[in-house]
């Protein structure tokens, strides 16, 4: 077996970057593929089009006569680009996205007369099996039926030879079985709530778009070395393995001259990113060696998300062209730094406003401060909830681990913008006097531009932080769908932006409160009430574990405990009351979200015991055999003196025997506490059995197998190690 790993070493080696040629300049390729305006003036007439761009900026149904017309143009559009199949392209609740392709190609009923169709029906709506896909109870296996349905405000793209049209998915019974339709029901309750906060600055703004622009962080690893390793193609991370002498302790690959090998991927799938309308613009080498980091400009938030699922099935088939294997892991090495997908989330008003962003005036920093303090309200309010949408298995890893934002939801804004809050917590109670109102505009609101230009900072330590014209949500999973969080931190803000518009409309009203007063004394109650939330030091610190507790923050280190925050009355309360998600469908996603947990770490278990006791232990006793040859040679040689020259072998004999007897021991304890949690019917109860009975085995298990890999001659030795994984370029 030790051949495969020295055979995958050879191929790495000799490996040289795949011929890669540029297309064209980047803004001339720009969504080439994509039925985008330009496409669709071409390809649509004046009618299908206006119904197109009606349904994207306001939400109108497109009639069935026109999704003729529409699939009519899409379908000659795509045929001019040598497409042969189409396909309903949708993100269930498996975290990944799902397709499945049909050819534009018909027969008559004889056989004859093949054409290539494609209609409205087609595009409007296909019927893929709902039962075959997480449902948490919401179908059961014998009804199969569930519905994809177009979603006309991400627009249809062609990847290979395929079209692609972005859709949601819904049961037979109507309710949400996938990531889309939460996500949009959120992003509309956005648009109504600040646009009506909005109106108290401009009556203009019309319409207020939640934006997004994600950061992908990532491992590249030489395909064969990855196919060596049977934990990382069945987990996606290293269930074993000794770390490298050398690390990132150097920080010598952060910023650093990228890799040929890498850097001609990226070209690549930049590329294709281009003609797939994606608007990447960063690349760069991340702290980790083999570890690297892409950035777009921001999006429209459902667009940006559907973009970053297409990213991640794009940046795979785009790493086989390249020998590569792409990990989305959140640690897939230890001892060196995982992967987090940072989103940076504003909002935006159809006027050219960044509602997140001050400006020169003291009424657009009044706008400013109305939407910066109901944010962070937000999330005082629903911290465990915010916790509770960033919860997996694999980010357990990473959360709280001192290379990652604690598993603590805190805020942070900096020292200048607390001191602004300071300032505004003063504020008179009731009607301002006209010299505290212009004493708070000028030398308080006023300045804030100021402020900001010289004095915003990120503090990395933080999983929610202001950065100068957006708040950066840092605790996000490298492998997880943005939409989870975008659906939880958009329905939060939203409900706190309905209910501050109802307290200062009541203010307005009942005490005969002018405008600006009611919303200086509203917001001053807010600041008062999400002090504990705001936290300016270290975030990996042991005395802010014990300050969070003080200030009656959650501290969920593990998903079985995240999730129920998912599934509490006050989740259930905010999704229906906001339209978001019925019951049903909240309790449905918890189930989902926790059988997902369960059986993660029970593959985990499975590929770990087979691992250790089917390749670590073979190898140990081979070596150990070895010794035992050598210890009867130097017998035969020495006589009685050879227990002081075979001293050290012998010392190395039963070391390895306490190894592989810890191994055998703990794999055994392991396996039964499998099989106890495996008989139980309720889903948490399951999921905490294996978060807190059977993953503590791993840690165990692995020290005996990574002191093994200290011991045993590296010749032997049939896992890829760390230091060849991490740094064969």
């Amino acid at each position: 077996m030790s051949s495969i790993r020295f055979q995958a070493l050879r191929e790495a080696s000799n490996r040289k970057p795949v011929h890669f040629e540029e297309i064209d300049r980047k803004s001339i390729i720009y969504g080439s593929n994509v039925f985008n305006d330009k496409a669709m003036k071409q390809y649509l007439t004046s009618d299908a089009f206006k119904a197109v761009q009606g349904a994207i900026q306001h939400g109108t149904k497109i009639d069935r006569k026109l999704a003729d017309y529409i699939a009519m143009g899409m379908k000659e559009w795509a045929l001019s680009k040598g497409v042969t199949h189409y396909t309903h392209w949708f993100q269930p609740l498996t975290g990944t996205t799902a397709e499945k392709h049909d050819a534009f190609f018909e027969t008559s009923y004889d056989g004859s007369d093949p054409v290539e169709k494609f209609g409205g029906a087609q595009l409007v709506q296909q019927e893929p099996d709902a039962s075959s896909f997480p449902n948490g109870g919401i179908r059961n296996t014998f009804e199969a039926r569930g519905y994809t349905a177009w979603d006309p405000t991400s627009p249809a793209f062609i990847f290979g030879t395929t079209l692609c049209i972005p859709t949601v998915f819904i049961s037979y019974t109507g309710e949400a079985l996938d990531n889309k339709i939460p996500l949009l029901r959120a992003l509309s309750a956005m648009d109504e709530a600040a646009t009506e906060v909005c109106k108290y600055f401009d009556k203009n703004v019309k319409k207020v778009t939640a934006t997004l622009g994600w950061e992908q962080e990532y491992f590249l690893i030489d395909k064969s070395l990855a196919n060596s390793r049977p934990d990382l193609v069945m987990t996606g991370r290293t269930l074993l393995g000794h770390t490298s002498a050398k690390g990132q302790q150097l920080d010598d690959h952060y910023f650093g001259s990228i890799p040929t090998r890498a850097l001609t991927y990226m070209r690549d799938l930049e590329q294709e990113c281009m003609l797939l309308g994606i608007p990447v613009k960063t690349r760069h080498n991340e702290v980790a060696p083999n570890q690297f980091e892409l950035a777009p400009i921001f999006e429209e938030t459902n667009l940006a998300v559907d973009h970053n699922c297409l990213l991640m099935d794009v940046m795979q088939k785009v790493a086989e062209r390249h020998d590569l294997k792409v990990l989305f892991h959140e640690k897939p090495f230890k001892g060196v730094n995982g992967s987090g997908k940072h989103n940076n989330w504003s909002l935006a008003t159809d006027t050219g406003v960044n509602l997140l962003s001050p400006s020169k005036t003291p009424m657009s920093n009044l706008q400013f401060l109305t939407f910066f303090i109901n944010t962070i309200k937000a999330v005082n309010d629903y911290e465990s909830l915010l916790r509770g949408a960033i919860a997996t298995a694999s980010n357990d890893h990473r959360l709280g681990a001192n290379e990652a934002p604690p598993a603590i939801i805190s805020v942070f804004i900096g020292e200048q913008l607390t001191k602004v809050l300071a300032e505004l917590e003063g504020v008179t109670t009731g009607k301002l006097s006209p010299e505290e109102k212009t004493d708070l505009k000028l030398n308080v609101v006023g300045k804030i531009p100021d402020v900001l230009l010289d004095n915003t900072d990120r503090n990395r330590t933080s999983p929610f932080a202001f950065t100068g014209n957006k708040f950066e949500f840092r605790a996000v999973g490298s492998s997880a769908n943005c939409a989870n969080a975008m659906t939880t931190l958009n329905t939060i803000v939203a409900k706190q932006l309905k209910d501050f518009k109802i307290e200062v409309d009541a203010l307005i009203e009942s005490k005969d409160m002018k405008k600006d007063d009611a919303i200086f004394n509203v917001l001053r109650e807010y600041i008062k009430v999400s002090k504990k939330i705001l936290f300016e030091g270290d975030g990996y610190s042991d005395e802010w574990e014990i300050e969070a507790g003080k200030r009656g923050l959650s501290n969920f280190k593990t998903t079985p405990q995240a999730l129920k925050a998912r599934a509490s009355k006050q989740a259930l309360d905010l999704f229906s009351e906001m339209g978001i998600m019925n019951h049903i469908e909240v309790e449905a996603r918890y189930e989902i979200e926790l059988e997902e947990y369960t059986k993660k770490i029970q593959i985990e278990g499975r590929v770990l015991g087979d691992i250790s006791t089917n390749h670590v232990i073979p190898t140990a006793i081979r070596y150990q055999n070895t010794l035992i040859e050598n210890v009867k040679g130097l017998k035969d040689i020495f006589g009685a003196d050879f227990e002081t020259i075979a001293k050290e072998q012998i010392l190395l004999i039963k070391d390895i025997s306490k190894h592989i007897e810890g191994i055998n021991s703990k794999v055994v304890e392991m396996t039964n506490e499998r099989k106890k949690a495996n008989v139980m019917t309720d889903a948490q109860e399951m999921a905490e059995a294996y978060c807190n009975n059977v993953k503590p085995y791993f840690e165990v298990i692995r020290e005996h197998c990574d002191k093994l890999e200290l011991l045993v001659d590296n010749e032997l030795w049939t896992l890829t190690k760390y230091r060849e994984l991490l740094f064969t370029k």
